[in-house]
């Protein structure tokens, strides 16, 4: 195969590349947008399929536009920035559902989009130290990862970051310093939210409001990076519960991956008890700080397949599961769909895993609805929720019962 090929961009990647082919091969198009003509540079072949960059675009898409960041394409952070919003929206829906095809073989799955505010979203960011910072070259002493390398880019401005974070980083300084810079750490986390902001290098821990509740969060452990999609997320949940059937909402929930217990902290309410799984032993101190005054609620520091060997999880009228990219441990999606409760509420940021991992308890479960939740906007990450329902044996008399978390899913807020 040549260095150089005139392409016809068909499709998306799930990176987000343009899809191409060439002599039965694919190649995959940084930067390239389906039904976009462009002369292409081979820049890695791995047999079966290649990696190309774009030298020369002579048809461009109507869905192209302008990137909003002076550093789109050097910093690491974003890929879709050369796409409208719209047809960003539109590329990560047919994304997630050629996946439940492709991977899953669900043959009729329509996700249904959630879209977000496509600029200054992100309220949870890391920044890197440039320790050899020279002062005779503008930028600042902190700044993100480039695009395939360990150099550190200057950040001066994001567009895609919180409206604190996103001052801070205008107005630069000590202050500023003191927030995006440790002594001691060469990467330090930052959260930013309605006036709260918390660094791993100063003032670490606080409260976020999310809904009606203050959430104990810490810069330093894991938490959603962005609230108005992660209060969208938490508020179908919470309607999703309540229209569960009677005999459902009389048995306990349990929360697995619960980080720092946000989902059982809304649901609770719902049922007579909760369970909270999580590994993360500093997520789970937090955890129990933001379920304190909950009653009938048990916390297990264990990873979750290790939990789920001695629980009975038929005794769960819900299980939220809300697992790394990684998706669910093959044991657990086994014993899940051997054993587990009436309803499955998947939480996913990764289509490959949820589509591999709704496959294999598509064996005893419905698939009721599918969302797509759009919390990182101008990149091609993928946030959804999945609603199983377990079959009944009269599925019949069952069906008006089932139907409530379905119409959860399906309708538009």
């Amino acid at each position: 195969m040549s260095d150089i090929l005139k392409l016809k961009i068909e499709g998306f990647s799930s990176g987000g590349e343009g899809a191409a082919k060439a002599a039965g091969k694919s190649i995959f198009v940084e930067g390239g947008l389906p039904g976009e003509t462009a002369v292409c540079r081979i820049t890695g072949d791995r047999g079966d399929w290649a990696q190309a960059e774009i030298v020369e675009l002579l048809e461009a898409s109507p869905d192209r536009v302008n990137a909003e960041c002076p550093f789109y394409g050097t910093c690491g952070g974003c890929n879709l920035q050369h796409l409208s919003y719209p047809a960003q929206l539109a590329a990560k829906t047919l994304i997630l559902k050629e996946a439940f095809w492709r991977i899953g073989g669900f043959g009729s799955v329509q996700p249904l989009p959630a879209p977000c505010t496509p600029w200054g979203y992100r309220n949870r960011m890391q920044f890197h130290a440039i320790r050899q910072f020279d002062r005779r070259f503008a930028g600042a002493p902190w700044g993100f990862k480039a695009k395939g390398s360990s150099q550190i880019i200057p950040a001066a401005d994001c567009p895609v970051a919180d409206t604190g974070i996103r001052a801070l980083l205008r107005q630069g300084g000590k202050e500023a310093q003191a927030f995006f810079v440790s002594p001691e750490k060469d990467r330090v986390n930052v959260y930013s939210r309605g006036g709260l902001l918390l660094s791993e290098a100063g003032v670490a821990r606080g409260k976020t409001r999310l809904l009606d509740r203050d959430i104990a969060v810490d810069a330093g452990v894991f938490f959603q990076s962005n609230g108005e999609m992660l209060e969208r997320l938490i508020s179908d949940l919470c309607q999703i519960a309540q229209g569960l059937p009677q005999a459902a909402r009389s048995l306990p929930m349990a929360d697995l991956y619960c980080g720092v217990g946000t989902f059982a902290a809304f649901l609770a309410g719902v049922f007579p008890a909760a369970d909270l799984v999580e590994e993360n032993k500093a997520a789970l101190s937090l955890a129990r700080e933001n379920l304190r005054g909950v009653s009938n609620t048990r916390f297990f520091a264990k990873r979750a397949e290790d939990w789920a060997k001695s629980a009975r999880l038929d005794g769960y009228g819900l299980i939220v599961a809300d697992p790394p990219r990684q998706g669910l441990a093959a044991s657990l999606a086994g014993r899940l769909a051997e054993r587990g409760p009436a309803f499955l509420a998947y939480i996913s940021c990764s289509p490959a895993s949820l589509a591999r991992d709704g496959k294999a308890l598509s064996r005893c479960y419905d698939l009721l609805g599918l969302r797509f939740y759009d919390f990182y906007p101008q990149t091609a990450h993928i946030e959804s929720l999945a609603i199983f329902a377990r079959r009944a044996s009269e599925p019949a008399r069952q069906t008006h019962e089932r139907d409530e978390p379905r119409k959860c899913l399906t309708q538009r807020h």
